[in-house]
């Protein structure tokens, strides 16, 4: 009887469910219970890691970047780490640390923290706290400091009128003038045109185009020196004003300096190296050439001419007399005994018509066709330039931003037909003026500006690749 009452409860299946729950019930409370501590844990470590970036990126900001003291550094993303670090549910704020490499201008700065998410089932896990960790790392350049060197060509090339409607408007201007200034879209300033003193009814070219409002190419490259310098400029820096170099010296916390130059068949110092502002009140003196009259730009002491053969543009002799003026470049940062870097900006149509000895001398045989000898000792060249100069200054370790105003081709005239139009080919996008002045820049640095393009933005964005700092969070 006990037998058979024995094998009937073993046979029987109906209370097994909650013998099983029972056995199960502590690994699942033990199974939620971590897994409710180990997803606010995870929460936990997105909100410090969030703290810990924000902290690393405040270390690379420009405003910072200029900061020598590496403890300064460490105190500010700290600061910033604590603000944002501050959560419920941690035993306590963490400490990160904070580790801080500077090579030059280039800063790696790393923030990394242990903490102790406090944990809801603590007697389930037998554990008070989850402890999480995690880390960041920024890197950034920052802005150096620099001095521009503005080196603007003067010469008559660039008195052709901006557009074609200005250089219409210049032609139709210039009917009534003499037959070698007639129907011509180059306001050339003369002091005596047509070899006689002005009059009412002798007038140079310039002197037509000003009092018919014609802009000229001259015009627009002071307009663009003009934003750059003085502005007005729209900078979101908030309370900063002037033109687009202090803005972006606002922007970046660094120091800019410009120089202003001009060349022709010489280098003329507008204003040597100095503060944008200053140097801004210095661009009215930026003018086109004065010739004497037409093939003879300069006379001697007796009232003749020195060379009878027109010329005004030695861009290589520009560049060479501009790399003497400037010294050896530093890396740019605030660290005791470093200097600024060194830029140049050379803004040109990219054609030279200058004068060399006969004696050890030659033209480009590469890149011009012969001229007329200025007298018995001298070669007139007209040719694009010779990047050999440009080598040497990068060689330096200055830098060179090249501004090309595209030489505007002129198939009705002969003198360009025969002299230029080769340089040109295929366009004046692509030809040899082009390409080697490209070459000229250093890379990134180069850009080109059709006849009736806006220079003024053209320089603007030019000074803008060479300015601009990013930071980044790599990890």
């Amino acid at each position: 009887m006990l037998r058979r009452a024995v094998l009937r409860f073993a046979r029987d299946r109906k209370a097994n469910i909650a013998v099983i729950f029972a056995l199960m019930l502590v690994p699942i409370i033990f199974l939620l219970g971590m897994t409710l501590d180990y997803t606010q844990a995870v929460r936990k470590r997105e909100q410090l890691n969030a703290a810990a970036d924000a902290a690393a990126i405040a270390a690379v900001r420009p405003a910072m970047l200029t900061q020598t003291d590496s403890t300064v550094v460490q105190a500010t993303a700290a600061a910033v780490f604590a603000a944002k670090a501050n959560l419920p549910g941690l035993s306590a704020v963490p400490t990160p640390t904070i580790t801080v490499t500077d090579s030059g201008l280039a800063r790696s700065i790393t923030v990394s923290y242990v903490a102790e998410a406090i944990n809801n089932f603590p007697s389930v896990l037998g554990k008070q706290t989850w402890q999480v960790n995690g880390s960041a790392t920024a890197k950034a350049s920052s802005a150096p400091n620099m001095n521009f060197y503005l080196l603007l060509d003067d010469s008559p090339s660039m008195a052709i009128a901006a557009t074609q409607a200005n250089i219409d408007k210049m032609i139709a201007a210039t009917t009534a003038q003499p037959s070698y200034a007639r129907n011509c879209a180059f306001a050339c300033h003369e002091a005596h045109p047509n070899n006689a003193n002005p009059s009412s009814t002798n007038k140079d070219n310039l002197t037509v185009a000003r009092a018919n409002n014609i802009v000229l190419r001259i015009d627009l490259v002071t307009n663009a020196v003009t934003q750059l310098l003085q502005g007005p400029w729209t900078c979101p820096q908030s309370g900063v004003s002037g033109g687009v170099m202090q803005c972006m010296a606002a922007l970046n916390n660094t120091t800019y300096k410009a120089a202003i130059y001009t060349f022709d068949y010489a280098l003329n110092t507008i204003q040597t190296l100095t503060t944008p502002a200053t140097a801004a009140t210095k661009i009215p003196n930026i003018q086109l050439l004065t010739v004497d009259h037409q093939n003879c730009p300069v006379l001697n002491g007796s009232g003749g001419c020195v060379y009878t053969t027109d010329y005004g543009t030695d861009i290589s002799k520009g560049l060479t007399d501009v790399n003497a003026v400037m010294p050896t470049p530093g890396t740019g940062t605030n660290q005791a005994g470093d200097t600024p870097q060194e830029v140049v900006f050379l803004v040109t149509d990219g054609v030279e018509d200058k004068l060399i000895p006969k004696t050890g001398g030659t033209c480009d045989p590469n890149a011009t066709y012969a001229l007329p000898a200025a007298n018995s000792t001298t070669l007139r060249c007209q040719q694009p330039l010779n990047t050999a100069i440009c080598t040497t200054i990068k060689n330096r370790g200055i830098r060179i931003a090249v501004l090309y105003t595209e030489y505007l081709p002129l198939p009705t005239e002969s003198w360009y037909n025969t002299r230029i139009a080769q340089f040109n080919s295929p366009s004046s996008s692509t030809g040899t003026i082009a390409t080697r002045l490209q070459s000229c820049a250093s890379p990134g640095l180069y850009s080109n500006v059709q006849n009736g393009g806006d220079i003024s933005k053209a320089l603007t964005d030019l000074f803008l690749k060479v300015a601009s700092s990013t930071a980044s969070l790599v990890q």
